[in-house]
């Protein structure tokens, strides 16, 4: 049998995990879709009275430097993110289905922002604001179905 003191340790423990991994979560979130969000509203508007060609190198600079924080968010919502599912089993039927469909809007939002991250090495055009605009859009409904998921708990 442990001592007590054991338990409470392990316990201590546990609660310290389970607050880094929701921090980690919310974090990751809040750089991903904070940053498309400023690119989008900011950025792509100041961006759009300036000569194509600067234009583009300008934009090529901005993702090469979010690119290594895009990578670490994706990593960050996915192990944060399964952790979470992993520790928390038997919920409803609804909360699954739910989940689900926040899951496959999350995928969505990852593939486009994997496509923005490429991009900087390749033609720079159009489709980079439309899809920081999805981004953006599928970001704050995914941030909607968290609320409502937490609720449902």
């Amino acid at each position: 049998m442990l001592p007590f003191y054991t338990f409470i340790m392990v316990s201590a423990g546990l609660e310290v995990l389970e607050v880094l991994m929701r921090w980690a979560h919310i974090a990751s979130a809040v750089a991903l879709i904070g940053g498309f969000t400023f690119a989008r509203v900011v950025v792509a508007p100041s961006m759009a009275e300036t000569p194509a060609e600067e234009r583009a190198e300008s934009w090529r600079t901005l993702i090469s430097r979010f690119r290594p924080l895009i990578y670490a968010a994706i990593a960050g919502l996915i192990v944060s993110g399964v952790y979470q599912i992993m520790r928390r089993p038997g919920h409803t039927p609804l909360y699954h289905a739910v989940l689900g469909l926040k899951l496959l809007l999350a995928a969505h939002v990852f593939a486009a922002v994997l496509l923005v991250a490429r991009s900087a090495a390749g033609k720079i055009g159009a489709k980079l604001v439309s899809r920081m605009t999805g981004i953006v859009a599928f970001g704050f409904t995914i941030l909607l179905i968290a609320a409502f998921l937490r609720r449902i708990f």
